[in-house]
């Protein structure tokens, strides 16, 4: 198999992995984002071991959700200024 980037992928010996995208390749390795949420480089020795799927079963694991930013609120909003310290008298 051709690994380049891009490739949906599943590993022979690792089936519990599950599909995985590859992500980067360089001469001597492949970083492939898999199911299971986990990025493993595969050595180009292992390539071997590795088989085409179906690019419908890659789902990869998202963790959270992303928060949108502070700057997204209305621009017409009130701001709460922070309360400033006593300074002490003597």
């Amino acid at each position: 198999m051709i690994v380049k980037r891009g490739s949906v992928v599943s590993h022979k010996v690792a089936q519990e992995w599950g599909i995985g995208k590859v992500t980067e390749v360089t001469e001597s390795r492949a970083t492939i984002r898999f199911n299971d949420g986990m990025i493993r480089k595969i050595t180009a020795s292992h390539f071997r071991n590795l088989q085409p799927a179906d690019p419908a079963c890659y789902r990869p694991k998202v963790d959270k959700l992303p928060i949108p930013a502070l700057s997204a609120v209305k621009s017409g909003s009130r701001k709460a200024r922070p309360k400033q310290p006593v300074k002490a008298t003597a």
